[in-house]
C-alpha cells in the first residue's frame, strides 16, 4: 500500500431505509422533506435501500415525485447513481436499492438474493473511482430478508459475490438493512471475507437503529475491508425517527 496514513483518503459514507419515501405506516410522504436532510449530512457515498424507482409516485401521496426517487434525492448533489430494482408491483411500480455517489460510479451490477417467497431482495455492487487513489472502491448496498434462514443464504452469496468480483487488495464498504436482529452476521463476515463491522470495531457493539423513535435491534450496519474508519454515528433522533423507521447510520472511510 503506497498510500501513508497522514496522506490517507477520507470519504463519508451514509446508509438508511427510506420506506419508499413515506413515514412510519404510510401517513404521510415526506420525500421531500428526507433528501434536506440527507443534503444536511453530506455524505460522499449514500447506499439507499427501499427507494422507488420509475412510477414513484404513490397514491397516497399528496405531492407526487415524477422521476424516480433516487434522482430526485441526487439532485445536483451527487452527479453519479446506481439503482438495483428488486421489488415490482402488479401497476409498475418498482423499489430497490440505490447508491448514490459523488465520484465516478464506472461499473455496477444489481443480484437478485431473492429466497423462494414473495420477498425480493438485492445487492447491488458499484465500482467507484476516486481521484487520488489508484485502487478503485468497492460498495455493495445490502437488503437482506426477514426470515433468519433467507438471510443465511444472501449472507453466503454475498461472500460468494465478493470473493468473485472484489479484488483482495481494493476498499470494500458494505452497507445497508442487514434485517440480522440476531447479529449472525459479523463473524461470518469477518471469518469468510474479512469484513469488519464499523460500530463493532469502535464501540464493542453494533449501531441499535430499529425502530427509529426508540431503537431497540441492530439491523443496519457498514462493513469495511482494506480500509479503517473514523467516528462511526447514528444519525440524531430528530428529525430522522420522523423521516425513516430506520435510524441512519454514517462514517467517515479512510482509504
Amino acid at each position: 500500500m503506497t498510500d501513508t496514513a497522514a496522506h490517507a483518503i477520507a470519504l463519508t459514507v451514509m446508509t438508511v431505509n427510506i420506506h419508499k419515501g413515506f413515514t412510519t405506516f404510510n401517513r404521510k410522504f415526506i420525500l421531500p422533506e428526507l433528501r434536506d436532510a440527507v443534503r444536511k449530512v453530506g455524505a460522499d457515498v449514500v447506499f439507499l435501500q427501499e427507494v422507488m424507482g420509475m412510477n414513484g409516485q404513490h397514491r397516497k401521496a399528496s405531492s407526487t415525485v415524477e422521476e424516480p426517487h433516487y434522482e430526485f434525492l441526487a439532485d445536483e448533489i451527487w452527479p453519479q447513481y446506481a439503482y438495483g430494482r428488486n421489488m415490482v408491483y402488479p401497476k409498475g411500480h418498482h423499489h430497490g436499492n440505490a447508491v448514490m455517489s459523488k465520484f465516478p460510479i464506472v461499473h455496477y451490477q444489481n443480484h437478485d438474493v431473492s429466497v423462494a417467497g414473495p420477498e425480493k431482495r438485492g445487492l447491488l455492487h458499484c465500482v467507484l473511482r476516486v481521484p487520488g487513489h489508484t485502487v478503485d472502491v468497492h460498495v455493495i448496498c445490502v437488503h437482506l430478508g426477514l426470515a433468519e434462514a433467507h438471510r443465511q443464504q444472501q449472507l453466503e452469496l454475498l461472500c460468494h459475490m465478493v470473493r468473485g468480483e472484489v479484488p483482495d487488495d481494493a476498499p470494500l464498504v458494505v452497507a445497508g438493512d442487514f434485517n440480522d436482529w440476531r447479529r449472525r452476521a459479523h463473524v461470518l463476515l469477518e471469518r469468510e471475507v474479512g469484513l469488519r463491522e464499523v460500530f463493532v470495531h469502535a464501540y464493542g457493539e453494533a449501531a441499535r437503529t430499529f425502530p427509529a423513535r426508540l431503537p431497540l435491534l441492530c439491523l443496519d450496519r457498514i462493513y469495511v475491508r482494506n480500509a479503517s474508519v473514523h467516528l462511526p454515528v447514528v444519525l440524531p433522533r430528530r428529525p430522522w425517527s420522523h423521516l425513516s423507521d430506520h435510524a441512519p447510520l454514517a462514517a467517515e472511510i479512510h482509504l
